[in-house]
Order: C-alpha cells, then structure tokens, then sequence
C-alpha cells in the first residue's frame, strides 16, 4: 500500500485529492496538512511514502516545507499548483531546487473526466518507488569527479548539434547537465521534455534563469544558434532541418507523446548523421530508445543516464537494453561531458 500526506491550505481541495487518490486500491492517504508547518510534523509522524505539496499557504509555506522535509525526513514530493502566474513564470520550478521531483497542475475532477486525476494517480504509483536524497537547507550542488579526458567527437570533428530528451524528473536534470555548460558553448542544443500542459514556459524561464546557456521555446523556421537551448512547446512535434532550422508540426506520428522524444531524435539523426549527439535522461516509459538507437546507427554520439542517477529508470533502460547508448552515465558526468565534446 503507497501511502501519501497530502498538503493544502484548501478544504475542497484535499478533499478532492484524496478521492482521486483513494479510487485506486493500491494508495491510501496516511494524513493531510494544511501548511507546511503541520506538513513538517505528520510526515515525521506518519512516514508517508509520498507528499502532494502545495506551495501557496500561511504560516510555512511549501517552499519552506519542501527544505525542512528534505533536510530531515526526505522523501518524494510533488507539487501541485493551480497559480497561472507562478506557471508561467516558473517560479514553482523552485521548489524542484529544493527537492522535490516534479511540478504538475491542481486536479479539478476525478479520474475517468479529468486527464490531470488520471496523471496524479499514476504520478504517485511511480514516486512512490523512488529513492530521493537527504538535501541540506540550503541546497545541494553535486560533486562532479573529474573525468579523464577521453578522445572523443569536438567541434573540430564536426558536431553540430545536441539532442535531449527527458520525462519524469527531467527538469532538475537538465538544469544539472545545462549548468555545466558555458554561455559560449558553441553548439546549440534541443530538448523535448514531456511536461504538463501549460508548464513548458514556466520550465524554459526557469531554467534561463538559473544557467548561462540562453533558453527559449522553439519556434517554427528559426535557425538554431550556438549556445542556446531550444525546448519543444506544448503539442506540436520537434524536428530539425539539414540547415540547422526549427520545424515544428502535427503529422500523425504513431506517438503516444506529443511531442516526442523519438520524433526528434530520428530527424537529428537523419540531418545530422555522425555530427550529432543524442542523450537520453531520467523518465517513465520507452520514447526516446528506438530515436537514440537511430542516432547511433548513423554514427553519432549516444548518452544515456545510469540507474543510480535516474528520477525513473524507465526511457534509458529502454535504450541500454536495445544498445543505443555509447556511453551510460550518472548525472553528474553528462554535462562534463558534453563540455569536453563540445569544445576542442
């Protein structure tokens, strides 16, 4: 039995969560708290396997609750959130540096009339098995052990392009290997990260805000650009053109995701052949294997994150089994590495 703490200041909507968590045999809600002091205290308490945390609430806020349970107690935490502002602007996506695994939207009905219940309980199913980090208050940066230099792909053999793929636990991933980048990386860089509806602006004016790589939401026919990062929008597919442009469009790809890490991938490695290289991080399912296996074939670079490292050892499990990767790594090694790679 997963058990889990909900948090919220509202009455309606705990009572909202817990029926929509509760409609499935496997959860049961262990408590509920209405700000994050009271959240602290129960999940010292009642050792919950998961927290749903709100931000917005008096006393301890849930920023501050996600540092105090992190510091102490830390277990999986996702937040859910139904301020526009804070949505589109990222501000929620601090709560990923203190901690906590994921950013989804409020539900507003139960599963079977509401595509958000239906991702909160399979949301919570697959948390429920994560093994998070004590983190202290103040935030933890990883230590990166040098690496030693290998013979590798550079600019002077001929990259052009860097293609990432991501899903459950990808933003505070991306941001971990985009840090290590500097403004003057002379690649650029596309992402497709599966992402609520309507989170995928907040998450790209996170991440610019906190790396030296300029990041943006890609748009139809603008030329890709050394040192920027260009994140798929909401459904619409990711492709690249053999001139370096963006091609954004809705053909009816066989993909459960839209837009899909396959999608990109297999146009990379079409446009690009050995001058690009693919990387596959943490996330539920398999898009991106069968993209990162064709990256490969073609003769570029694969990465695919390690286990140990991995949020959810789903998509890159995918792509170990079937050989896509030429390397497997653990986080803290893929942006060193993408640094080394990329500049000569």
């Amino acid at each position: 039995m997963i058990r889990v703490l909900i948090v919220d200041d509202s009455p309606t909507l705990r009572f909202l969560i817990r029926n929509i968590l509760t409609s499935d045999a496997e959860i049961e809600v262990a408590g509920e708290a209405k700000n994050g002091e009271e959240a602290f205290l129960l999940c010292k308490k009642l050792n919950p396997d998961v927290i749903t945390m709100d931000i917005h609430m008096p006393k301890v806020d849930g920023y501050q609750a996600i540092q105090r349970i992190m510091a102490e107690y830390p277990r999986p935490i996702i937040i859910l959130t139904s301020t526009e502002s804070d949505i589109r602007l990222g501000i929620t996506y601090r709560g990923l540096e203190a901690g906590a695994l994921m950013v989804y939207g409020k539900p507003h009905g139960l599963p079977g009339e509401d595509p958000e219940a239906d991702d909160l309980v399979r949301v919570v199913k697959a948390m429920s098995d994560v093994k998070v980090v004590r983190r202290r208050l103040h935030g933890n940066k990883p230590i990166v052990h040098p690496m030693r230099r290998q013979a590798g792909k550079s600019v002077s053999q001929g990259l052009k392009i860097i293609a990432i793929g991501s899903s459950t636990g990808g933003p505070p991933a991306l941001k971990t290997i985009l840090e290590e980048l500097p403004a003057t990386y002379p690649l650029p860089i596309v992402v497709v990260q599966h992402i609520s509806k309507g989170f995928t602006e907040g998450l790209v004016k996170w991440l610019d805000s906190v790396i030296s790589l300029h990041v943006k939401l890609a748009t139809n026919g603008e030329p890709l650009v050394p040192g920027t990062v260009y994140v798929a929008p909401d459904d619409i597919h990711f492709k690249v053109t053999r001139d370096l442009k963006v091609k954004l469009n809705h053909e009816d790809i066989d993909s459960p995701h839209c837009p899909s890490v396959n999608v990109l991938f297999h146009s990379v490695a079409e446009q690009f052949h050995h001058s690009a290289v693919g990387v596959l991080l943490t996330g539920m399912g398999r898009d991106g294997a069968e993209g990162l296996l064709a990256i490969k074939s073609r003769g570029g670079f694969t990465i695919a994150q390690d286990q140990s490292s991995s949020i959810v050892f789903g998509m890159p499990k995918e792509a170990i089994v079937i050989g896509a990767a030429c390397e497997v790594l653990p986080l803290d090694h893929i942006g060193v590495k993408l640094r080394e790679i990329g500049i000569a």
